[in-house]
């Protein structure tokens, strides 16, 4: 199991959750506990970055889509900073690129969850 996250938290109520290596069945209950941890912390804007990691599951997707409906009552909102384009076509195959946003930049992440989340100005 080569697996590794971390968070970084930016200005406001914006944090970016960064998975190294392989997030796979044995990886989701950490990863669940700091997306559940942030939004409980009252983060409205997270990005989940998998630039480094090498391979998603459905169980990670899933707990994408739990993040998501856990921040929209908020008023918050979720997007995905994946460089790799395999990976990324598997938000597109899924559909769930019109739940959340897929980026292949980091700036672009975030100007999409600025201009998603009205009034949140820092």
């Amino acid at each position: 199991m080569n697996f590794q996250i971390g968070e970084e938290s930016l200005a406001g109520d914006l944090i970016i959750i960064k998975l190294e290596g392989e997030v796979d069945l044995y990886a989701a209950p950490e990863l669940k506990d700091h997306v559940n941890g942030a939004i409980e912390r009252g983060k409205k804007k997270l990005i989940l970055d998998l630039s480094d990691a090498t391979f998603i599951d459905s169980t990670t997707l899933g707990i994408l889509v739990s993040g998501m409906k856990r921040l929209r009552p908020r008023g918050g909102m979720l997007a995905v900073l994946c460089p790799d384009p395999t990976m990324a076509r598997i938000f597109d195959i899924t559909g769930l690129n019109r739940m959340f946003s897929v980026h292949d930049t980091l700036d672009g992440a975030i100007a999409a969850l600025e201009q998603a989340v009205p009034g949140s100005a820092d």
